[in-house]
């Protein structure tokens, strides 16, 4: 075996010194370095469905340090899953190989993991996914490892360790990380910037420790075996290596973690380590060796889908079944009525249409960042405990002041499948989840971010938990929907128009203050209005010569606004700019005539956006400067977010 393990793992690195040459772009010394650990993981270990990339059950392996992904595709093609073609096509336009690994995009990639930190993180979400549905499904349904590779880089990202911790909290005892410590990134030796005990801290955070030196197989075989065995702790495996591993002359040299190798050191290289000089080799007697396992692996896919069969007979099992592997699309979610005229912030519409649908959704799971009788999401808690704590089962989890953690877990609990996750927090905190935000809009995961105290009216707290520039800031991310509801009812629109959702994640920013619960008798078009982004909530008779734009708190200013102007008024509330761009422009022109020039917005935020549908010359009310720590309605006051105000400035201007 240790013979044709050298063989293959030779032939890794071939083609990643090919593939990194021929783009003349990429990552070569740390793919070399983790190719042992690699090679001996997929050729040996790994339990996936040769035919099926989404089969329920496989093991699923997160290239954390995503740089690394010519070592990845490498093993990708020797599973059969891609072409010499696909390889030569490495970083190229149109390719299925890019710079880093991209869901969705590459067959047998898991995860998106472009930026260091977040696939640690995401690697931890796919592990409690697991182990939240195997206590739910049981163990001969869903028992199946995460696998992570990381880096140097990707744990001196705090985001890792923070995810870490919960991982360690959670006690997830089938994540298993190998850390490639080739102690090299991409300036210098690690030593230049790190001097933290890799093994204290985290054992410190309740991980099996493991230490290996990453270039001996029968040490790596140990220790993938040793953490398969612990199964009330997740494991790091820490492999001492050598960066660029069996390079001729540069071994251990950072120039080697982002440049391609020269022409003479690929050769020199490729002659150490017993290869032709032929570009992409690939013998047959590799592959062959390498796909030895899979009659084994499809027996094992064939047997686990006869044992879900077997159990789809049992009424409780197909009905949980149904709703693991259900459309989000095809839901139908009974949400609670509000009563017209009275005040709730939209913060406690949520809360309550969370208690009214939680129990109808048994694969809703989440939690608050620290946050939960603020985020509402308190009485979640209550029901059904703590993930891990109070057992797998639980649906709670308790992220702690961790929102960048969560964020990217959430990311990795919607990858895994079966499970529709949310977070919450205050919106003045999202700037800590952004890249991870992102990450969820880049990979179409539709995970649900709850941002509550949307505004200054926050109130006392002051400037540094008062949101000014956030809801505009995410506004700004391709393919994210923003949800800023106006009421109870809006509210409840909007968490539908979130959880039906299958490519994109939605942010719902909600409020501290009480509003004033919309009537569907007086305003009909609030019942579904949502949809479509924006709509017009209330209409004047004949052609109206001033239109009023109105998202979420300020859609309430926007109608009393309109009974001081004796004009003929449209107010339009917009609870989601997204939704409403994506229309069609015969319903966009309907909703703003063009020939109606006369315009004003209003939005407890930054102005700028609201440009694009008042005009250049158009009103907007709302706030370009940092907030003060006052109670919300003294700033109210002060900012002139009152009917009196907003009137007088339309005035001036028409």
């Amino acid at each position: 075996m240790t013979q044709m393990t050298d063989k293959t793992i030779a032939v890794v690195k071939g083609l990643i010194m090919d593939g990194v040459a021929k783009a003349n772009s990429g990552h070569p010394g740390g793919a070399m370095s983790s190719s042992d650990y690699a090679t001996i993981l997929f050729s040996e270990f790994l339990n996936t469905n040769p035919d099926d990339t989404t089969w329920f059950n496989r093991d699923r392996f997160i290239l954390a340090a995503g740089h690394e992904s010519m070592l990845l595709y490498s093993l990708l093609h020797l599973n059969g899953l891609l072409s010499i073609d696909d390889l030569k096509e490495f970083r190229q336009l149109g390719s299925i190989t890019p710079g880093h690994p991209e869901v969705n995009m590459t067959p047998g990639v898991e995860a998106t993991s472009g930026p260091l930190g977040q696939g640690f993180a995401v690697s931890v979400g796919f592990a409690a996914a697991e182990a939240h549905l195997r206590a739910k499904l049981g163990s001969d349904v869903m028992d199946h490892y995460t696998y992570a590779l990381s880096c140097d880089g990707d744990i001196q990202e705090p985001v890792a360790l923070g995810a870490a911790s919960l991982a360690g909290l959670w006690g997830l005892g089938k994540l298993i990380v190998y850390y490639d410590s080739n102690k090299i990134q991409l300036a210098g030796p690690c030593s230049q910037v790190d001097c933290m005990d890799h093994r204290k801290v985290f054992e410190g955070m309740c991980w099996q420790v493991l230490e290996v030196d990453g270039h001996n197989q029968d040490e790596i075989r140990a220790a993938i075996k040793e953490g398969q065995l612990e199964t009330n702790k997740p494991t790091i495996i820490i492999g001492h290596t050598t960066m660029a591993k069996g390079c001729a002359t540069m071994e251990g040299s950072h120039k080697t973690h982002g440049s391609p190798l020269s022409a003479e050191e690929i050769l020199a290289t490729k002659d150490k380590l017993g290869l032709p000089a032929d570009d992409f080799y690939v013998p047959e007697d590799v592959v062959a060796n390498f796909q030895s396992r899979f009659d084994d692996l499809r027996a094992t896919a064939a047997d686990w889908q006869n044992t879900v069969d077997a159990k789809l007979a049992d009424a409780d099992f197909a009905a949980l079944w149904k709703e693991v592997t259900m459309p989000r699309s095809e839901r139908v979610i009974d949400w609670p009525e509000f009563t017209p005229g009275e005040t709730m912030a939209t913060r406690k519409a949520w809360g309550s249409c969370l208690n009214a649908v939680m129990d109808s959704l048994p694969t809703l799971v989440g939690g608050s960042a620290d946050l939960d009788p603020s985020n509402q999401t308190q009485h979640f808690r209550d029901t059904y405990g703590d993930f891990a704590v109070d057992g797998y089962e639980a649906r709670n989890l308790a992220f702690g002041v961790r929102e960048f953690p969560m964020a990217a877990i959430m990311n990795g609990l919607q990858l895994h499948g079966g499970l529709m996750p949310f977070g919450a927090t205050f919106l003045t905190f999202a700037d800590y989840c952004r890249n991870a935000i992102r990450m969820s809009a880049l990979q179409e995961l539709p995970v649900l971010y709850v941002f509550t105290h949307d505004s200054f009216w926050v109130g006392e707290d002051g400037p540094t938990h008062q949101p000014i520039e956030h809801v505009s800031s995410l506004r700004l991310i391709p393919d994210l929907i923003d949800l800023r509801p106006a009421d109870a009812m809006e509210t409840a629109v909007c968490l539908d128009i979130a959880l039906k959702q299958e490519k994109h994640p939605s942010t719902i920013f909600l409020t501290r203050q009480g509003l004033p619960v919309l009537d569907p008798a007086e305003y009909p078009a609030v019942v579904d209005g949502p949809r479509k982004g924006g709509y017009v909530l209330k209409d004047c008779e004949g052609t109206p010569d001033l239109i009023l734009i109105g998202s979420g708190s300020e859609v309430a200013l926007c109608l009393e606004t309109a009974k001081l102007l004796k004009r003929n008024v449209r107010v339009v509330s917009m609870p989601s700019t997204k939704l409403f761009d994506d229309q069609p422009e015969s319903y966009k022109n309907a909703v703003l005539p063009a020939d109606v020039t006369a315009r004003a917005a209003a939005e407890a935020g930054r102005t700028p956006l609201w440009h694009k549908y008042v005009g250049l010359n158009g009103v907007v009310l709302g706030l370009d400067h940092f907030g003060a720590s006052a109670p919300g309605k003294v700033l109210s006051d002060k900012y002139g977010f009152t009917p009196e105000n907003f009137a007088r400035m339309i005035r001036e201007k028409y």
